[in-house]
């Protein structure tokens, strides 16, 4: 009996130390690094959901790419809301900052990007809460840029940077 206790103590210690040290590693890494998320909606269809509500990708979303808020134009980003900070949307970075951006349905026909921020949309024109309807978003608000389709199987791929032939900013005076 003491021969088994003994066994026993010995395994919880070291089910205790594993524990201590793999859980705080793990959340670290899903914070600073890298995590999964599942895509909801169809915003940005036909990049993300091609099929409609029965299927949702799920993504790769990397932190440690946007830690210093080094964005390009076409990439697909994660970000805070700006309506809702409890949830996070998915949308393609349109326009960065000191572009002028010819806007689908916001109140100025263009904007010019302020400093600190970026325009993002989602690729589904129409069906889409982005930049058209709440404006620029300041950079503090990004989260992760997307790169890869993890799920489904049949759609695993990296996901491109590429922005829409007709979204390219306005080209300004002094260019």
């Amino acid at each position: 009996m003491a021969q088994s206790q003994g066994w026993m103590k010995k395994y919880f210690k070291s089910f205790c130390k594993g524990f201590f040290v793999t859980v705080p590693v793990a959340v670290t890494f899903l914070d600073q690094v890298a995590c999964v998320a599942r895509v909801e909606g169809a915003s940005m269809q036909p990049s993300l959901n091609p099929g409609g509500s029965q299927t949702s990708d799920v993504v790769l979303l990397n932190h440690w790419k946007v830690r210093n808020f080094q964005v390009q134009r076409g990439d697909i980003v994660s970000l805070v809301s700006p309506k809702n900070p409890g949830q996070k949307i998915i949308k393609r970075v349109i326009a960065l900052e000191g572009d002028i951006i010819r806007t689908m349905g916001h109140k100025n026909r263009y904007v010019k990007v302020p400093r600190g921020h970026i325009w993002v949309e989602g690729d589904h024109h129409g069906h889409s809460f982005d930049s058209n309807s709440f404006g620029p978003v300041s950079l503090g608000l990004l989260h992760a840029h997307a790169t890869h389709i993890l799920w489904p199987p049949e759609r695993w791929q990296k996901l491109e940077s590429v922005l829409p032939p007709e979204r390219s900013p306005v080209p300004s005076e002094e260019e």
